[in-house]
């Protein structure tokens, strides 16, 4: 039976390999973006994670085209890198209010009818950030970091109604966002990452579908890291 799932920022990138992934296993997959065209083949909604009312509006579109949402993926965020002592309140703000707290509205707007119909899988989209930090993304490593706190609370809400919350953390994965990386802190990763490569989109596609299916039933408040051994698990 095909599932209804909603993949947040699955326009590009991780996220585009995660609907692309969830879709080929036969679910109904959406994807939330912010500007340009929906990818080919997906059913595209257009949403703000730092506008409630705006997220809102997604999954109305997105219940009334495929039904109730029983997985939601949330992987939308931005960057502001920026040495700490030159952020500004608005570069360290935005980030959380985008991967932190759009990832609350998200989770809470799900859980509408995942609680009705006593099943649903929460995934966030992490980062190792979340357990070793990184030079210049104090905004963003504690927006990965909260995703722990909040799934892991989550977890204890939800699991007795049978609904699953839980973190992948990737590592260096082969994106456009890291290939803005120095090639300086690429080797630095490298060289504490034990299998010496980055890793790829569909590397981490593979373990949302994981976390998302029935084989992860019993899995949850979980972090998996799909990160070559960087952090060694965090």
């Amino acid at each position: 039976m095909a599932r209804s799932v909603l993949v947040t920022g699955g326009n590009r990138g991780i996220g585009l390999a995660v609907a692309r992934r969830l879709a080929a296993a036969g679910d109904a997959v959406a994807v939330t973006y912010r500007s340009g065209e929906p990818p080919t083949g997906l059913l595209g909604v257009r949403a703000e994670m730092t506008d409630t009312d705006s997220i809102h509006r997604a999954f109305d579109q997105v219940e009334a085209e495929q039904g109730r949402v029983d997985v939601v993926v949330a992987n939308a965020g931005i960057t502001r890198d920026t040495p700490f002592l030159r952020m500004s309140e608005p570069d360290f703000t935005e980030v959380l209010d985008t991967n932190l707290v759009g990832a609350f509205r998200t989770a809470k707007r799900a859980a509408r009818g995942m609680l009705a119909n006593r099943w649903g899988r929460i995934v966030f989209m992490s980062s190792m950030t979340y357990a070793y930090g990184a030079p210049g993304q104090a905004n963003y490593g504690a927006s990965k970091a909260g995703l722990l706190g909040l799934a892991r609370s989550l977890a204890w809400e939800l699991g007795p109604r049978n609904i699953t919350v839980n973190l992948v953390a990737p590592g260096v994965i082969d994106t456009d966002m890291s290939r803005r990386i120095s090639a300086e802190r690429q080797a630095e990763l490298m060289r504490s990452t034990p299998m010496r490569r980055a890793g790829t989109v569909e590397d981490v596609a593979e373990a949302v579908h994981y976390l998302a299916g029935d084989g992860a039933r019993y899995v949850t408040g979980a972090v998996l890291p799909v990160s070559g051994g960087l952090g060694l698990g965090g």
